[in-house]
């Protein structure tokens, strides 16, 4: 297994072994001595898929008192899966990363806790698959406005199918006052 850190630092591609043979291939998804190896969570709460046709967006979603680090697999297809940072006083407060996430290319990517998440479907369909390190709690979710200029996300979809909801999201100008402190994660670790 190969962790390395993205542009966000805290924000992890994983590259898990890959056995293939004329059969096909198999990995290993998840082990929890290997994930403590590399300072990953070894526990996950919650684990969800999803399934959505081309040009879908969804997010960019987060939780406030109950932040959910996320561990995220595209099963099937191909995704652009984004993280932006909400913690304010970090050092990459505001900032984003993207990732090209795909079936054929067995990767994960670790959003850790106080990190907006969201993607968008390039192929005719994705499957996405994560695990959560604490559970969905609705009257918890938030969600950044995806299309905020201040974060200037290049999303490669010039027409996304967006949700009501996630097109009535904020800008994060908007919610500052509200979004968690960095000095609360770096006492949680």
């Amino acid at each position: 297994m190969r962790v390395t850190p993205t542009q966000l630092q805290e924000v992890l591609l994983i590259e898990p072994r890959v056995f293939e043979d004329e059969r096909g291939w198999f990995l290993e998804d998840f082990q929890d001595t290997r994930f403590e190896e590399h300072g990953l969570p070894s526990h996950f709460r919650q684990e969800n898929q999803s399934r959505s046709k081309h040009a879908v967006l969804r997010g960019l979603h987060y939780q406030m008192t109950r932040p959910q680090g996320k561990l995220i697999s595209c099963i099937h297809g191909e995704v652009f899966d984004v993280a932006v940072d909400i913690r304010r006083g970090s050092p990459t407060f505001g900032r984003w990363v993207g990732i090209h996430l795909s079936g054929d290319k067995p990767q994960q990517l670790w959003i850790p806790p106080g990190f907006a998440h969201g993607y968008c479907v390039l192929s005719p369909s994705a499957h996405v698959a994560y695990k959560c390190s604490d559970i969905y709690v609705p009257a918890d979710e938030r969600g950044l406005l995806w299309s905020d200029p201040d974060i200037g996300i290049t999303w490669p979809l010039e027409h996304p199918i967006v949700s009501a909801r996630d097109r009535s999201n904020r800008a994060l100008r908007d919610c500052m006052h509200e979004l968690p402190d960095y000095a609360e994660f770096l006492q949680r670790r």
